[in-house]
This record gives structure tokens, sequence and C-alpha cells, in this order.
């Protein structure tokens, strides 16, 4: 079976590699020319364990290649995948601009009975306006070559994407109706089929159904965050223990234990991106989602929390203060700063006069490209900002350690040698990585989320 996949990003890498790895041949298209000929010589330009595995010896045996040709990639394809971006608008929409124009460039390819696939998380109501523009192209091109709009949303957790698709929880495919849909679903059964063996994990449904899937399950996901950080915030005033609630509550089946962390706030590439979507779509059919706009405004105020607990600790005035920061990548096992609370913690740090010398084991790199372009308003604040290569590298004078992603590498460190090199032993941790007991042994002043030092 031959497919392709238009858009090498994270979603597209990972799909076109995973299916290449179960015997697919695939074509991965992209114009940007510099990653398709870095891609070629198995440079992987993003972080996501696994991956680059996957990439080499599929390049080697001949069943994975990237191209910037659009037909050479989409001519003689079964199942053509579109995985390009859709980066929040101004007003919080889904830009579609890039898949639209993967869906023209496309259908100038097209010779046969195609499966078109929307892997790029879109509104409802996207698969009609792909399906249009290539009905336009073909028209244009005077072929009446018959083609399937399917949507098949994503469901890969950064840092984890590998495991999830060649394991997934399930396979939503949004079908049209009639012959079409019967012949698309064919196709994608076929296509799928390896991951099937366990057992049957293909949910079938309408397109619109299948767009709206997405976005609710991600807008679900970030409700019991943000639901969990209220309560957080909660317990640090009535003197709670937010884990021991965790415990509590999610002990109960209908609950579970997943996803009621507390911490700094999500970000990544999804949540934020995907929230503010769904609240666009409702806006556009006369609708306001209470729930998931109190979503988005709690994650945006609790991005602040570490540093309203410096304040309160320190004091506004923050001038000759120097902070350890240990993460800065929005979660572990990616080096993706899109939306990430370190991001918020560095410029209200700085913005009160300290220096920051911050570490992160992969996402350093990507983190000095996008900071350097937060604080460009901000005359002489970036040379205010360092980096550097180890976790223990940022401590000697600091004043304090703010910990902002909950990375493997953070959970046991030397807590003595932390409290000899630190000004003064004060931690603000805004992953609750440390037992507030264990710290408080340790002789260090310990600030989590929702968790008090013991009492005597």
């Amino acid at each position: 079976m031959k497919i392709a996949v238009i858009g090498s990003g994270y979603v597209g890498l990972v799909t076109g590699a995973c299916f290449a790895d179960l015997g697919i041949h695939v074509t991965c298209i992209d114009i940007d020319e510099d990653k398709v000929r870095r891609l070629r010589q198995g440079e992987v330009p993003i972080y996501e364990p696994g991956l680059e595995a996957l990439i080499r010896p599929a390049l080697a045996n001949g069943r994975l290649h990237f191209t910037s040709d659009v037909h050479e990639g989409v001519a003689g394809r079964e199942v053509v995948f579109i995985a390009v971006g859709t980066p929040s608008d101004e007003d919080g929409s889904a830009d579609l601009r890039h898949v639209l124009a993967a869906a023209r460039s496309l259908a100038q390819a097209l010779d046969g009975f195609t499966v078109v696939v929307d892997k790029s998380t879109v509104p409802v109501g996207t698969a009609d306006r792909v399906r249009e523009e290539i009905a336009a192209v073909l028209r244009r091109r005077g072929v009446a070559h018959e083609f399937a709009v399917v949507s098949n949303p994503e469901f890969l957790k950064e840092g984890a994407a590998v495991a999830d698709f060649m394991r997934p929880d399930r396979i939503v495919l949004g079908l049209p109706g009639g012959e079409l849909g019967r012949r698309a679903r064919e196709v994608m059964d076929r296509l799928y089929e390896p991951l099937q063996r366990n057992h049957q994990r293909t949910i079938y449904m309408d397109v619109r159904s299948a767009e709206l899937t997405k976005y609710a399950a991600n807008a679900m996901l970030a409700t019991r965050i943000s639901f969990m950080n209220e309560l957080a915030n909660l317990a640090d005033a009535v003197g709670a223990d937010i884990e021991a609630v965790r415990l509590g509550i999610g002990s109960d089946s209908r609950i579970g234990y997943d996803f009621l962390y507390a911490g700094t706030g999500y970000g990544g590439s999804c949540f934020p991106k995907d929230t503010r979507a769904i609240l666009h779509t409702a806006r556009e059919h006369g609708m306001e989602l209470q729930v998931i706009q109190a979503v988005e405004q709690v994650n945006e105020r609790q991005k602040r929390v570490l540093v309203r607990k410096i304040v309160a600790r320190l004091g506004e005035d923050l001038r000759g203060r120097r902070f350890a920061l240990w993460g800065l990548a929005f979660k572990p096992n990616t080096d993706d700063m899109r939306d990430a609370p370190s991001r918020v913690i560095i410029r209200e740090l700085l913005s009160r006069g300290a220096d920051v010398t911050a570490y992160d084991p992969v996402a350093s790199k990507e983190a000095q490209r996008v900071l350097r372009q937060d604080l460009a308003d901000q005359p002489g604040w970036f040379e205010r900002l360092r980096f550097v290569d180890t976790p223990d590298a940022a401590l000697p004078g600091a004043d304090a350690l703010v910990i902002a992603t909950e990375w493997k590498i953070f959970r046991s460190p030397d807590f003595g040698a932390l409290r000899s090199q630190l000004k003064q032993p004060l931690v603000f941790d805004g992953r609750n990585l440390y037992a507030p007991q264990r710290m408080r042994q340790e002789g260090i002043e310990y600030h989590a989320i929702g968790r008090p030092m013991p009492r005597d």
C-alpha cells in the first residue's frame, strides 16, 4: 500500500514514520526544501523519543521518502493525509490556510480514486471546505476523479507520540455517506489493520462528529487540569494538601487519576490552541461555552502562580536577585516551547529586575530562539537570562530555585548540594516533585502548588 502525508511537522512526521515502520510505503511532502533535505539525511527537526529510531531504518529500506514535489508524492497513492499546522488566528479561530492550500495542491495530482484524510486538528465543517477546494481544482483540470474526504483526528501526546500511534486507545474515522464512504472505509480499514491485531480499535462516525471529537477530548483534558489547579489554590488558602485530595477523588472509578496533577498550567501545541478554537466555533453559532471559557481563564492565571508565591515571600522588587530555573519546555520529553508556562515566569521575574539562569535537558536551544523574540520589546532583558548545560550549574549563588517542568532528572537531586549552593535554601516548585515533609527534613523552605509545609 502506498500513501502520502502532506506536512512534515509533529503530526505528519510521526504519522509517516509509524506507518512506514508498519510496512506501508510512505511519501512525506513538505514545502520547506531545507527540511526535506535534512530529513532525507535522517536529521529529525523535532525532539520526540523513539522517532529518529523509526525514520532512519525506514529511509534505508526505502519505505519512507521525503519530497517537496506534491505531484511526485501524491500521484498513485491510495490515501493522502493532510497533516499541516492549524495555528490560532487573532480571533482564536483555527487558521485553515495551510489545510486548504494542501487540498488544492493535492488536487492537481489526483489520478484516480483517493481517500483524502484530514489529520490536522480542524474545526467542524472543514472536511466540506476541503472537498469543495478539491472539486474546484478537478473541474478546472477537466477531470472527474472520485475522492472521499475523511476525518481521522490524531490523539498523540508529545513525548509519547510513537507509543500512542502504535498502541492507540481508539482510531476515530469520520466517513462520508453513501458509496464513497463505503469505499473509504474499506481503504482505511486496510491501512489500519496492523494496529487492530489485539482488538478492534476503530470508532466509525460521521465526519462532523469526528471533527468535534478531537476538540471535545482536548477541552475535557484541559478542564481537568484547570479544575485541579483551582482546587490547589483553594488548598493553599485553607491549609489542605492537594495531593491527598487527588488521591481521594482519583480513587473514584468515575473520575480516575489522569490529568489531575496541580501545577503551573498547561501549554503546548494542542490545549491552548484547541480550547480557543472550540470557543470560536461556539461563538460562530451564537453560543458561549462557559465552562471552557473558565478553563482558559484559569490556565492563564495559573501560569503566574509561582511568581505570586515568589513575590509573597521576597517582595515585588527583585532587583539584585537571581533565580535558578529548572525546566523550559511545556512538558517533559519534548523541546516544544509553545505556550510554555516558563515563558511567563521568566518574563515576570525579569520585569521585576531579577536575573534568571535556566536549564532544560533538550529545550534550551529552542527556548533561546523563542525567548529572544518574546523579550525583543524590552531592551536588555534577554541579556539577564543565561542558559547552562547542567541543573547544578544553575544553582551557585541563586536566591532560590524555581521548577517549571517535571523532567525525571529533577526528581532526585542531591538536596545537600542544592541547599549549600543556593544563597538560601528556598525552592518554588511548580510541579510538586517533592514531598513537603522530606524538604522540611532536608532543611529546605519549600513552596509547592497546594501542598503546605508540615506543622511542628
